[in-house]
């Protein structure tokens, strides 16, 4: 039975991590399985973002909740209720 290429046990990933490890450098990420089980992956470490991309997500945050409301209730009231 063949396993999918971004799948490797555990014995093999200790023996070749430096290897694995130059793999997902480049992008790809490396599932690693004990008895068949997944139980770790390798993925590559995401890039700073700028600024810019940190404003723009600020941004379509706001536009998402500027349209919501309460409907009249107070936060104060729903505490209360939620403790009840």
């Amino acid at each position: 039975m063949s396993r999918p290429r971004n799948t490797v046990g555990a014995y093999e990933a200790k023996t070749r991590l430096s290897e694995l490890l130059e793999e997902v450098e480049q992008g790809r990420e490396i599932t690693i399985t004990k008895h068949g089980a997944a139980v770790a992956r390798l993925v590559p470490v995401k890039k700073k973002t700028s600024e810019q991309e940190r404003r723009a997500a600020i941004e379509r945050i706001q536009s998402l909740a500027g349209g919501l409301s309460l409907g009249g209730l107070k936060i104060k009231d729903l505490i209360a209720e939620g403790r009840r």
